[in-house]
C-alpha cells in the first residue's frame, strides 16, 4: 500500500509496518530487474539459435525447455529439496501452468518471427495487467498515482507499436498472447503456496515450457533436424538465463506488493532494446526510443515520491 506520511503521533515516527513495507517492495524491485535481465538475454540466445542458427521454435523450444529441467533438477537435488511437491496438483498451481503453457507457446513463436524489439515492447503491457488483477483479484489498494504512472507507461508502448492495420505484424498477436499467459502467471505466482520453493516452481515451469514445445513442433513441418554445435550452445545459454530469470522473478513476486514490483518489469525493455540493437542490428526509430523513455521513467516514478516524502519528514 502507499505510504500516506502519517506518523504515529511521535514526531518523525514512520508507522513500522511502512517502513517494512518500503524495504520489501525495494528488494521486490531488484530481484525484478535481475530477472528482467535474465530474460532479455535467454530471447537473445534463443532468438539467435532459431534464426541464423537453423533450429525450429519447437525443437528449440523443447531443447530449451530440456536442459533448463535438468539444471533446476540438479538445483533442487543440491537444496536437499524433492524434485516432486503434492501442491503441483492443487488448483492454484494448475491455474498456473495453465497461463504459464499460453505465455510459453505463444511468446516463442513472437521470439522466432517478429522483431526482437517489437516482441519485448509488447510484453511490456504485462505489468499493467498484473496491476489490474492485484487490484481485483488479490484486493491491494492500487492508488491514483500509480494508476497514472501505469496508464503513461502503457501509453508509452502504444506509441512503439502505432497500431494501425498496416502498424503492427499479424505474428504480433502471439507477443500479445504470451503477454496475457505471462500477467496470469505472476498473478497466480503471487498466490501459489509458500510451501512450495522457488526452484521446485522452476522444475515445474520449465517442465512446461518443454510441453509448449512438443505442441508447437507437433505443427511443424519435416523431421526435426540435429542442431549445429553453435546452436546447442546457445541453446544452452537459453536455459541458464531462463534458470537465472526464472528464479528472480518467483522471489520478486514473493515480495512486497504486486502493485509495486511488477512495474520494474519495464526494465525488460530496455535491455530488449540493447540487444536487438547490438545483436541483431535492428534500429529503433526515434518514436520508439521515446516511447521506451516513457515506459522505463514511468515505471521508476511509482516508487520515487514515496521515498521523496519520507525523505522530508
Amino acid at each position: 500500500m502507499e505510504t500516506s506520511g502519517r506518523t504515529d503521533g511521535r514526531q518523525g515516527a514512520a508507522d513500522p509496518s511502512r517502513i517494512i513495507n518500503a524495504g520489501a517492495n525495494l528488494r521486490g524491485s531488484a530481484f525484478m530487474v535481475l530477472a528482467m535481465v535474465g530474460f532479455g538475454l535467454e530471447d537473445a540466445f534463443f532468438k539467435s539459435a532459431t534464426g541464423s542458427g537453423g533450429i525450429t521454435p519447437g525443437l528449440g523450444t523443447v531443447q530449451f525447455g530440456l536442459t533448463a529441467l535438468l539444471i533446476c533438477a540438479v538445483l533442487t537435488r543440491a537444496k536437499g529439496l524433492p524434485l516432486w511437491h503434492p501442491a503441483f496438483v492443487k488448483r492454484g498451481l494448475l491455474i498456473r501452468t495453465a497461463f504459464e503453457i499460453c505465455g510459453r507457446l505463444f511468446f516463442a513463436l513472437s521470439l522466432a518471427y517478429t522483431p526482437l524489439s517489437t516482441t519485448t515492447a509488447i510484453l511490456q503491457a504485462t505489468p499493467l495487467v498484473v496491476m489490474g488483477g492485484a487490484a481485483l483479484i488479490l484486493r491491494e489498494t492500487i492508488g491514483p498515482r500509480r494508476w497514472t504512472a501505469m496508464a503513461i507507461g502503457f501509453a508509452g508502448v502504444l506509441l512503439i507499436l502505432r497500431p494501425s492495420p498496416d502498424g503492427i505484424e499479424a505474428n504480433a498477436i502471439f507477443a500479445l498472447l504470451g503477454m496475457i499467459g505471462f500477467a496470469g502467471r505472476d498473478l497466480a505466482t503471487r498466490t501459489s503456496p509458500p510451501e512450495v520453493h522457488g526452484m521446485q516452481l522452476g522444475l515445474l515451469g520449465f517442465a512446461v515450457v518443454t510441453f509448449a514445445g512438443l505442441v508447437i513442433l507437433a505443427f511443424e513441418p519435416g523431421l526435426p533436424q540435429v542442431p549445429t554445435g553453435t546452436a546447442a550452445l546457445k541453446i544452452l545459454g537459453t536455459a541458464l538465463c531462463g534458470v537465472w530469470g526464472y528464479t528472480a522473478l518467483t522471489t520478486a513476486m514473493r515480495t512486497g506488493e504486486v502493485s509495486a514490483v511488477a512495474p520494474f518489469r519495464y526494465s525488460r525493455l530496455l535491455v530488449g532494446l540493447i540487444l536487438a540493437m547490438t545483436i541483431f542490428g535492428e534500429r529503433p526509430d526515434m518514436l520508439t526510443l521515446v516511447g521506451s523513455a516513457i515506459i522505463v521513467l514511468s515505471g521508476i516514478y511509482i516508487l520515487l515520491p514515496a521515498r521523496w516524502r519520507r525523505l522530508r519528514r
